[in-house]
């Protein structure tokens, strides 16, 4: 028997799960992992990888089990992330290779898992930084490696699928394989190292190199997504901004016609592509992007309510991608738009869902930014809208770095606005708190 004054056999395990240091360290560890994993890839191989994620689970779940005081299982996942994993999961026993779709569901769940484990044991604010500390170390890996392969050997580092393009101004890929990953990354990244200026989180001179570094490397990408995503997260700062200053009792008028607008101009840039397309010098780009979207669009009408099947990534071999790529004579390891990609393989009933799951997380997040006094609560919904926009020119969102960071912002949305706060009250015996009550002390 343990004597009252002795501490438990596992009593130090479980208090190390449930510690804040563990918690800060397992976050960059996932976050580091996850932004990393094509080069982890690459240079360790995808089993590496995957016992890199399959370890990170093992770890959270032992961490959420600790902290089982704290955490509501009613609130511990929002309802739409649940109805997209769910119909992607029945999708299995229709899909053309039920082994495969299984194996690439269960790197869905895990990505989400990840993410919902973070959104649990950090704030909005550990979550920036962990996030700005990740992005400032890959990033800055990414220039030297650059440097190294464009300048210093002038030889390309094929295995990084580096060009070696920096002294001609890009494009470069850095260590995430593309020039639209690299620019997409860098654009969340700028807004992290914004809001960590906003916040007084960081020194200002790490600061001002933070986002000289990632804004430079968003530029020498050369990638045609990242005007368009500079401008919208823009746009949405603006209005973020003009909400936030406005009298609480004209924000709701203001709400309705800023949705408005976004409509208008939604419309507008579709019919206006053409001179938009032309103007940004991204013609041949984009119009391999419609030839591929014309082909999924005629085999969405095959299975238009279930879709193919799940497989996130396309697997070449599986029909309907091989036959779409023999068509194109293409080698497309996506849809190259979140949306039609969705579409293709869970069908309406599958982008209904995820419409939902965007939209509702968005609303969540742009409600608390523009009426909660802290500027750490615009972070959720800028990075929401950067991934929405970039869902229509790639389909970052449905896989690795996009997915989980679209859970995550789903997560953080749902405990700040959700439903279930009626039910589940915070400070209600295991009940979660809300996030509101770590930020509110952090500086505006």
């Amino acid at each position: 028997m343990t004597s009252p004054g002795q501490t438990p056999p596992h009593g130090w395990f479980a208090t190390l799960l449930g510690s804040a240091d563990l918690a800060r360290a397992y976050t960059v560890t996932v976050l580091g992992a996850v932004f990393a994993s094509f080069a982890i890839e690459r240079l360790a191989g995808r089993v590496t990888y995957v016992s890199i994620i399959v370890g990170l689970c093992v770890l959270g779940a032992g961490i959420l089990i600790a902290r089982r005081q704290e955490i509501s299982l009613l609130r511990l996942v929002p309802t739409t992330v649940l109805l997209f994993l769910g119909w992607a999961l029945a999708s299995v026993f229709w899909s053309s290779d039920s082994a495969t779709s299984f194996w690439s569901w269960v790197t869905t769940a895990a990505l989400a898992f990840l993410a919902v484990v973070i959104g649990h044991v950090r704030d909005t604010l550990q979550t920036v930084r962990a996030l700005g500390d990740v992005l400032r170390a890959l990033l800055a890996v990414s220039l030297a490696v650059e440097v190294l392969s464009g300048i210093l050997l002038d030889v390309p580092i094929r295995f990084l699928g580096i060009q070696g393009k920096i002294a001609e101004l890009g494009p470069i890929q850095g260590i995430f394989g593309t020039r639209n990953m690299l620019g997409f990354i860098a654009v969340m990244a700028l807004i992290t190292f914004l809001i960590e200026y906003r916040t007084q989180s960081v020194r200002p001179g790490v600061s001002y190199a933070s986002v000289v570094l990632a804004g430079g490397l968003a530029a020498l990408s050369d990638s045609p997504t990242v005007l368009v995503l500079a401008v919208g997260v823009g746009l949405a700062v603006a209005a973020l901004a003009l909400v936030r200053h406005t009298r609480p009792e004209h924000r709701g008028a203001l709400q309705l016609g800023l949705g408005a607008l976004v409509v208008v101009g939604v419309l507008a840039g579709y019919f206006a592509r053409h001179p938009i397309i032309a103007w940004l010098g991204a013609g041949t780009d984009f119009s391999m992007r419609v030839n591929l979207w014309n082909v999924m669009v005629d085999y969405v009408r095959f299975e238009p309510v279930l879709g193919w099947g799940w497989f996130g990534a396309w697997s070449p071999r599986e029909y309907p991608f091989g036959i779409i790529n023999y068509i194109l004579d293409s080698s497309h390891a996506t849809g190259l738009n979140a949306y039609f990609d969705v579409l293709l393989q869970l069908g309406w009933v599958g982008l209904c869902f995820f419409i939902a799951l965007a939209a509702i997380a968005l609303v969540r997040a742009w409600l608390a930014a523009s009426e909660r006094r802290s500027v750490i609560y615009a972070w959720t919904p800028l990075i929401l809208v950067a991934l929405l926009i970039d869902s229509m020119f790639e389909s970052f969102t449905l896989v690795g770095i996009g997915w989980m960071m679209l859970v995550l912002c789903a997560v953080r949305a749902g405990q700040s606005r959700s439903w279930r706060e009626r039910i589940d009250a915070p400070g209600a015996a295991g009940g979660l708190p809300h996030d509101g009550g770590a930020d509110i002390r952090e500086p505006a």
